[in-house]
């Protein structure tokens, strides 16, 4: 049986091939398609083919043309960015240029969203005037408070996230006016100043405790401890160093390139709808486990392992397929991911506070005889950002439904950043997907009577 027909692909020729004058290689791909014997030319640029460029591509004039398929678009660009660069197999990443590790070292989380939204850091006076708009907007509308107290004792905060983020639409029907520019501005500064608050009272609810508003006397992160712990005192002083260390977790978690919730973010607002809804597509697509969910699943990995000793045994039933190392191997990352090296070295100065965890010693074991074993260091298993960050939630008293929650106040900021990117891009429309269809055609309708 001949073998189906095929489409080659191969490199084009050096325009330098053989002449010894060290001229650059032309940036084009030559493609042959063997069903046809035609031969094609594909113009290369940052090192990707557009997918439009293989509709010329036919076996006939009324062929609909070449389609790429890319389930989970594992090699697809659907944007071009200037906001987030990762080097996953160096364990780079980079907001608008800056290396992590110094934006961690030196900035506040509301410092490095004012970097991600405007491209640049901002002067004393600039940030000075950041700050003062987003504290002087933490306020919710008492109808959104009323909305909140309408979910169940049990419902799950990320649930009522969702919901909320997405009412604040009904708030602000100006929203929806999204080319114009004052207009836009002042929907970012409500978003970045609500979400905690929006957090925070879904946390309370879910605890069954009254809801504490913001207090504007907090700078962002203690606000938020303020308005989940607040009890009787009449002014909540949080700890310098849970307040350091979760401004921190909200700046590893500002932005990471085109993920699942950025990607929802993107292909929602490309509708042209309202940021708040766009947001709520993102904050629905961190509820996921495989998502926002993640560092939940390392954290019951560890209680599950329970003892240092067990370690061994738990690593050859992860080479046995019997277990699932959490927290380990990321999409991007093929090495260490850095933003787990800095949510260790905050883990000590959250402990000095709310004590020691036990699974501390675990954690650090199991890293230890991972790294060491080739099975894992040659399948680029290496810890990523959700392997410790559970510690230091867990050690804030959260419940681990709360833990995504989290995850949403940091992202929000990149978010922000990546739908006000889009919408002034010349080259987005609405997404739009196509499919390969497997299914049948040209059937005749059954009447009811007759179906077996």
């Amino acid at each position: 049986m001949s073998s189906a027909p095929k489409t080659e692909v191969r490199p084009a020729p050096r325009d330098d091939a053989g002449s010894g004058d060290g001229a650059a290689a032309k940036q084009t791909l030559t493609v042959t398609d063997n069903r046809t014997g035609s031969s094609y030319e594909l113009p290369i640029t940052d090192g990707t083919v557009r997918a439009l460029d293989l509709r010329q591509i036919k076996t006939a004039e009324a062929d609909f043309g070449l389609m790429a398929y890319d389930p989970a678009f594992m090699n697809t660009a659907s944007c071009r960015s200037a906001i987030t660069y990762i080097d996953g197999d160096a364990g780079v990443l980079q907001h608008r240029g800056y290396p992590i590790e110094q934006l961690c070292e030196h900035s506040t989380y509301l410092e490095v969203a004012y970097l991600i939204i405007n491209g640049e850091l901002p002067s004393r006076a600039q940030l000075e005037n950041w700050v003062h708009e987003i504290t002087v907007h933490t306020f919710v509308h008492e109808n959104v408070k009323d909305f909140m107290q309408g979910f169940r004792y049990d419902a799950n905060p990320m649930g009522m996230l969702v919901a909320s983020v997405g009412a604040l639409s009904t708030f602000y029907p100006d929203a929806n006016q999204i080319h114009d520019e004052q207009v836009r501005q002042i929907q970012i500064i409500r978003l970045l100043a609500k979400m905690p608050t929006l957090a925070a009272f879904a946390f309370r609810h879910n605890m069954g405790q009254p809801y504490v508003y913001p207090d504007n006397e907090l700078e962002y992160a203690g606000n938020f401890l303020s308005m989940m712990y607040k009890m009787t005192e009449l002014k909540y002083e949080p700890d310098p160093r849970l307040a350091r260390a979760l401004d921190v977790l909200f700046i590893l978690h500002a932005d990471h390139e085109q993920n699942a919730s950025t990607s929802a973010v993107r292909s929602v607002g490309s509708t042209q709808v309202d940021p708040y809804t766009a947001v709520a597509a993102g904050v629905a697509a961190l509820y996921g486990p495989l998502h926002g969910g993640a560092n939940e699943a390392a954290l019951r990995m560890l209680g599950r392992i329970g003892k240092v000793e067990n370690i061994p045994s738990f690593l050859d039933g992860v080479k046995a397929g019997k277990e699932r190392l959490m927290g380990f191997g990321h999409r991007v990352y093929k090495n260490y991911d850095p933003r787990a090296r800095i949510i260790r070295k905050h883990l000590d100065a959250v402990f000095e506070v709310r004590g020691r965890s036990p699974l501390l010693d675990v954690a650090v074991e199991l890293e230890k005889q991972a790294l060491a074993d080739d099975y894992f260091t040659s399948r680029k298993l290496y810890p990523n950002v959700d392997f410790y960050s559970g510690l230091i939630y867990e050690a804030l008293g959260l419940p681990v439904a709360m833990f995504p929650v989290m995850f949403a106040i940091g992202r929000t900021s990149g978010w922000i950043a990546q739908w006000l990117e889009m919408v002034g891009d010349a080259e987005q429309k609405i997404a739009r997907p196509r499919q390969i269809y497997t299914g049948d055609r040209d059937r005749d309708y059954v009447p009811l009577a007759q179906r077996d």
